[in-house]
């Protein structure tokens, strides 16, 4: 166990999706050809070198204002395989910080998974399972889409369970496309019930891309329910505060939900501080109709070099030693 003092009793959890982070190979079994060598986007190792670094650079950073530690936690969501993942924590920015991953291969037909970064020297990994999402078309054919990842393990000497999330998109409308978030909600939900069956104190942190704000129905009225707290919906209050931007409207799809035992301040156990959007000046693009959105890989077909479409987002846990 480590005892903390200072910066040393407080820790980061973070989610960040990194759009699109694919390897610049064909896999045959997924619609990845946009992003190989020869595709329409010309994605080649430079480019997926350069994607990589600025990742890491991003990952190293957050949480530093509170804690001595690079993050203990990162859910990844819109990664390729185990190999970026592993090139991610690889980077020069990470290689030196102890990291980790958990990885399951999930049957979205972009071939785009979910993962879990974890530093091995405050986050001792028991197990992990994935949970697939079944959904069906309006031909009834199965909807392939990402599974839930779960992960648990003994994070600074106490027992936390971690879901990561990358719920079903918008792009066939709001309306049209609700019930696949309400679904993932529901099996979100089954799981986290499961856990607490076996250990009703258990403490759960669900983090993820939800593809909807911490308001809209399949979050707070189907997942958040009177054991969960979701620090994400103060922050959407704040003016012009999301973690993307479509139509020139910000949105709160990435999210940190906790059990409410993390509110509690007790000796030896991890409490909420609080959460916060990472949105630095850097991380944004600085001129044009696009001003103070993130600074993405691509606009539209057009390579720019920037990080992702989505900013991260982080929590802090203090433990009182």
């Amino acid at each position: 166990m480590l005892w903390f003092n200072k910066k040393e009793n407080t820790i980061t959890v973070a989610f960040y999706n990194v759009e699109n982070l694919f390897d610049t190979k064909d896999d045959p079994n997924t619609f990845d050809d946009d992003f190989t060598t020869d595709g329409k986007r010309k994605w080649g190792y430079k480019r997926y070198k350069d994607k990589i670094t600025k990742l890491g650079s991003v990952i190293s950073q957050l949480g530093l204002k509170q804690s001595k530690y690079l993050p203990a936690i990162v859910g990844l969501v819109e990664v390729e395989n185990a190999k970026v993942v592993k090139d991610l924590i690889n980077s020069k920015n990470l290689k030196n910080h102890h990291y980790g991953f958990v990885h399951y291969d999930s049957p979205d037909d972009r071939g785009i998974d979910v993962a879990l970064l974890y530093n091995k020297q405050l986050f001792e990994i028991f197990g992990s399972e994935h949970f697939p999402l079944y959904l069906e078309d309006d031909e009834g054919e199965r909807d392939y889409t990402r599974d839930i990842l779960v992960v648990y393990g003994n994070l600074n000497g106490e027992l936390v369970h971690i879901l990561v999330n990358h719920w079903p998109s918008r792009r066939e409308g709001i309306p049209e496309s609700e019930p696949k978030r309400i679904a993932a909600a529901k099996l979100a939900s089954t799981i986290i019930d499961t856990i607490q069956a076996k250990n009703y104190d258990a403490k759960i942190i669900i983090m993820g891309d939800f593809n909807d704000d911490p308001t809209c129905k399949s979050v707070k009225e189907y997942l958040v329910k009177e054991d969960l707290y979701n620090p994400m919906e103060k922050l959407l209050d704040r003016d012009a505060l999301g973690s993307l931007k479509y139509n020139g409207k910000w949105n709160l799809f990435d999210q940190i939900i906790i059990t409410k035992n993390f509110l509690e301040t007790k000796k030896e156990k991890h409490h909420f501080k609080y959460a916060e959007v990472f949105n630095k000046k850097w991380l944004k693009v600085f001129k044009g109709k696009l001003k103070g959105s993130p600074f993405r890989t691509y606009i539209g077909p057009w390579y720019k070099g920037g990080f992702s479409d989505h900013f991260p987002v982080y929590l802090y846990l203090k433990k009182e030693a």
